[in-house]
Order: structure tokens, then C-alpha cells, then sequence
């Protein structure tokens, strides 16, 4: 498998599905990336399980968040597989965020999901449906992704209350945490704005170069080169059975 543009830092959101631990474990595996760390963040569940790549489970401990490398590829991933203790996701947002920044990194790519019951539109046209929010604009557009056939979120609105709750937050403003998770009169708009990737997201907008949110099954079109084959591991058959059919992404 080969890989365009280095990307250097891809980290996955707790969302619906697991489609961003699931993507990111497809990726490690696929790249061949190696474990480099366990990271230790008092904000995150603490959780062990059995080997996530296989192919057969031989008692390789996966704890809650860790660091892998693929030199070959210039890439860098974090795996989260437990979510933050409750009240502490910016905390957690933040600390992520610099760790980043501290061993260099300027570019950090999101991978989550959204529920489909949320979306307003649905295009029957289109095969798979990729949203993103890019700190390349202040409204979270981005023209090089617009060029790939992907969408904005069309919800996101920095200056609503919610998003400028977490840049406040971020950015060691006096507001409370409770306030982000308020679902009193929550419309659709606040609904993105209380999902865990907007706090990853507004951290990593704060303190590193380039940050990218995508509602995707991989980056692979964001790399610049579709796969030449992938590696399924071991994670997957747990959710699929049998190694599912790749070609669909």
C-alpha cells in the first residue's frame, strides 16, 4: 500500500459505531505501523483487551490509548479505545492536543461518524457521503476537499453558542464543561456541537499548524492514493465476522 502527501498525525473520535477506532485500526494495520506507546491521560477509562491485530489473538495487551508509527509511510496514529470520564473531555481534548504539538507534529486528521437519522438530506446518488470541517477556513471549509467530492458540515457555525463555549474552554476561558453538555432545547445545530470530536477538533485547531475533522471510513483519498490491497485486522472480525469486502471504500 502506498500513501501520497504525509499526513503526519491521525487520531479517531469515540462515535456511533466505532467507525473512527475501526478505521484507524484498518489503517495501523494496513501501513504496518508499530506500537511506540502507551499513553497515560487521567482523562480516559481505563481498559485492557486482547491483541488487536492478529491475525490471531496471543495475549498482546491493546490498553486504552496508544501511539503507533509507520516510518515507511510517515505516519503517526493514536488509538483510543475508551471514552473520556465524564465532564473531562476538553480536558482530554487539550491535553491530546498538545502532546501533538510537543513531538512536533502540525497536522492532525480526525476520523469519526454521525448518525444518519440526523442528516437532513440524504443523497440517494452518492455511493458514501464524506463531511469535514478543516481549520483551513474560519467556517471550516476547505477548496482541496471540495475538489475530492466532500462535503462541509453544514452545521458547523463557529459563532454559535456551543462551539464558542469550547474555544472559550480551550483557549482556559471561565466557562463550565456542564455548559457544553447542556441538552436542555438542544436543536440539530447543537447536536454536532456536543458530539467528542468538536472538543478533539477545536483543540487541535487551537494549538496545532492544520487540523482536519472527517466523517469517513478512511483518509485515504486525503493521502492522495486509494490502497493497493488491505490488511483487515483482527478488531474487525469481532464486528464483521469473516474479513468484510474492502473494495466499497
Amino acid at each position: 500500500m502506498r500513501f501520497g502527501p504525509p499526513i503526519p498525525r491521525l487520531q479517531p473520535a469515540l462515535s456511533i459505531g466505532n467507525v473512527g477506532q475501526l478505521a484507524v485500526d484498518l489503517l495501523i494495520s494496513s501501513a504496518k505501523a508499530k506500537r511506540v506507546a502507551y499513553l497515560d491521560e487521567p482523562s480516559v477509562l481505563p481498559c485492557a483487551g486482547n491483541d488487536a491485530f492478529g491475525p490471531d489473538a496471543v495475549g498482546d495487551l491493546a490498553l486504552a490509548l496508544e501511539a503507533y508509527e509507520s516510518t515507511s509511510h510517515n505516519l503517526a496514529f493514536i488509538q483510543q479505545r475508551s471514552p473520556a470520564i465524564t465532564g473531562m473531555m476538553v480536558s482530554f481534548a487539550k491535553n491530546v492536543a498538545n502532546f501533538i504539538s510537543s513531538i512536533g507534529k502540525d497536522h492532525v486528521v480526525i476520523l469519526s461518524s454521525l448518525d444518519s437519522g440526523k442528516r437532513r438530506v440524504i443523497d440517494a446518488s452518492s455511493r458514501m457521503q464524506v463531511y469535514y470541517l478543516s481549520s483551513c477556513n474560519e467556517d471550516g471549509s476547505d477548496p482541496e476537499y471540495e475538489k475530492l467530492g466532500w462535503k462541509k458540515l453544514e452545521e458547523y457555525d463557529p459563532s454559535q453558542q456551543r462551539w464558542n463555549c469550547l474555544a472559550s474552554l480551550v483557549e482556559g476561558g471561565d466557562f463550565s464543561e456542564d455548559m457544553v453538555g447542556d441538552t436542555d432545547e438542544m436543536t440539530i445545530n447543537d447536536y454536532y456541537a456536543s458530539l467528542p470530536f468538536t472538543a478533539l477538533f477545536s483543540a487541535c485547531k487551537s494549538y496545532i499548524k492544520r487540523s482536519d475533522y472527517l466523517v469517513t471510513e478512511s483518509f485515504c483519498q486525503l493521502a492522495g492514493n486509494e490502497p493497493n490491497g488491505w490488511n483487515v485486522p483482527l478488531s474487525w472480525k469481532s464486528v464483521y465476522g469473516p474479513p468484510p469486502d474492502l473494495s466499497i471504500f
